[in-house]
């Protein structure tokens, strides 16, 4: 009777818990919305790459009906001039990348990118203390039609990653 109680209170949480972890029952993982996922720099050998957009053909199915809703409702408030907001991330994508290729700064860091819907992730692990999330976050601004950066960045001698991981 106990064990029954104990399972029942349980049961909630370990439902959210797997609904939050990546896919690991075999399921294959893939960019089912072709969210632009790019590395742009490589130089710390011990970090690892992120999830990015990965996610289950399930979650996929999941999420579809909330990116056609936050995906228009920016054109809907008249915040943007194209009908999704989805259709600015392989441009903001392309100038974030030239910006990078063109600029050494954050050389000693290894990071990656991903683009939806105008927001930009930036993660990845840095061998220099110096590198704030702060310059990140204004660097990967200066791209046209970027409306949020979010930084997670694995500091040197940090013992727990920021960020999902992808999966070996």
């Amino acid at each position: 009777m106990l064990q029954a109680l104990c399972f029942r209170r349980l049961l909630p949480a370990l439902m959210v818990l797997s609904a939050a972890m990546p896919s690991v029952r075999g399921e294959t993982l893939k960019n089912w919305f072709n969210d632009p996922f790019i590395q742009v720099r490589n130089a710390v050998p011990d970090c690892p790459p992120p999830l990015g957009p990965l996610v289950s053909e399930q979650e996929a199915r999941r999420e579809s009906h909330w990116r056609t809703e936050r995906g228009t409702s920016c054109w809907l408030a008249g915040q943007c001039s194209k009908p999704n907001s989805y259709l600015y991330d392989a441009p903001i994508a392309q100038a974030v990348q030239a910006h990078f290729a063109a600029d050494p700064a954050f050389a000693r860091s290894s990071l990656w990118l991903t683009f939806q819907r105008r927001f930009v992730w930036v993660e990845g692990c840095s061998a220099d203390p110096a590198i704030t999330a702060a310059a990140l976050e204004a660097f990967v601004r200066a791209a046209p039609d970027v409306e949020r950066v979010i930084v997670n960045l694995r500091a040197p001698g940090a013992g727990k990653t920021p960020y999902p991981l992808a999966p070996p």
